[in-house]
């Protein structure tokens, strides 16, 4: 089954005054792209975070997010008393004021007039964010599963169109041929010189084969069969189905130069089409 690359995890959970979410958000990518955002104490994670999200995602551009909400009534910063006092009486000396109102305001606004006690982490709580961030990568997985359901539906719908338009090119062989008989004995009929018949077979026998599909049709087939093998695997596949789209694609225009029939080349534009929306989704799988 294929999955898809574009998907979104996310989980959550309230632990000792704080909300703790995770969010992963997934796009398509030829490769993998990482983009990791942690709060800072949460930075000793990061690199077994990067770890999970490339084994487990493999590829795609990632976006993976740790938002921490403060759900207590403790202010996350304190006031620097000493630092802010002495601030005030400098800019009483400045401004030559007793308006302390206006003086703290300016005071609180210069550097460290605030301080931020870093709170230690136990190791309970790295558990908890590890666990998160799994939680939100299996929703992301399940996400990209429903995503792949979809894409297979549609890849299995273009291959059956391909199927049916090539069985449709086909019926016209004979009656393509047969035209370009009439049309090669008409230009010698209108030279007016006599014409070995037996050397004028050979040729047109000669000239037929150059024109004759059954290779590309063989081909062609071969490697929608083995597109819709490849759909049922189990490893990540986008680039596999990629090559087999491109060698689909040389057959079906090696069918087209080699068509010289009006309403074959109309099917083989047709097929084209339908492996231009096979490519495009592609893109989209992982």
């Amino acid at each position: 089954m294929i999955h898809s690359m574009t998907g979104f995890g996310k989980a959550s959970a309230q632990l000792d005054g704080k909300k703790i979410t995770v969010e992963i958000k997934s796009l398509n990518s030829k490769g993998l792209d990482l983009n990791v955002r942690v709060p800072q104490q949460y930075r000793e994670l990061e690199l077994d975070l990067r770890n999970k999200l490339s084994s487990s995602l493999q590829r795609g551009k990632i976006d993976f997010n740790i938002y921490l909400e403060n759900t207590t009534e403790v202010a996350p910063a304190k006031v620097n008393v000493p630092i802010v006092k002495l601030y005030v009486d400098q800019l009483k000396q400045v401004y030559h004021t007793e308006d302390t109102i206006e003086l703290l305001k300016m005071a609180v606004r210069m550097p460290e007039a605030l301080k931020t006690e870093r709170e230690d982490i136990d190791a309970s709580e790295y558990d908890a964010v590890a666990q998160l961030a799994s939680e939100a990568m299996d929703d992301l997985i399940a996400f990209r599963r429903s995503e792949g359901v979809a894409l297979e539906k549609e890849f299995l719908h273009r291959i059956a169109n391909i199927m049916t338009l090539m069985n449709e090119a086909l019926h016209l062989d004979g009656e393509r041929l047969q035209t370009v008989k009439m049309r090669l004995r008409t230009a010698v009929a209108e030279l007016k010189e006599a014409v070995d018949e037996n050397r004028f077979e050979q040729e047109l026998i000669f000239y037929l084969e150059k024109y004759d599909i059954t290779e590309e049709k063989v081909r062609l087939e071969n490697h929608l069969n083995y597109f819709i093998e490849t759909l049922a695997g189990q490893e990540a596949n986008g680039r596999k189905l990629g090559f087999i789209a491109q060698e689909m694609g040389r057959e079906i225009n090696t069918m087209g130069s080699k068509a010289n029939h009006a309403g074959m080349q109309r099917l083989v534009v047709q097929m084209k089409d339908e492996l231009e929306k096979i490519k495009e989704q592609i893109l989209n799988v992982l």
